[in-house]
């Protein structure tokens, strides 16, 4: 197997021992994304802006591999207070098309990195 590692100035640098993607066998496994600009290197703060932060994060590094978010098949989502679901559904939408939504689960958890309230990964195919 030949891995490729994906890498991208676009989206924030990884804050540990992983990358932010990872290629193998035509499919692409993107590292949870949290919502830091990776331009000024500071976090957004609020779920509307933490949410559409993470997903042109997420939306770099598919750019990076030569993929959009339509050749995504899978996403994970991580919150950390479900009341929060419905306008991160909605934001998270509206990058997507209707006929090509991935697979996809959202929980809720304690805590994440940084002690953000969103981080997305998500594993794409290349056509």
């Amino acid at each position: 197997m030949a891995k490729k590692i994906i890498s991208t100035q676009f989206a924030p640098s990884a804050i540990g021992p992983y990358s932010q993607a990872n290629f193998a066998n035509g499919i692409l496994y993107i590292s949870g994304q949290i919502p830091v600009d990776p331009a000024s290197g500071k976090l957004v703060e609020g779920i509307v802006k933490e949410t559409h932060q993470v997903m042109k994060n997420l939306k770099a590094v598919l750019e990076e591999a030569g993929m959009g978010f339509r050749n995504v098949v899978k996403a994970t989502i991580y919150l950390k207070n479900m009341d929060d679901f419905a306008q991160m559904n909605e934001i998270y939408a509206s990058y997507l098309e209707a006929d090509s939504y991935p697979a996809r689960e959202t929980v809720q958890v304690s805590c994440l990195p940084k002690n953000v309230d969103i981080e997305i990964s998500m594993i794409a195919h290349q056509d």
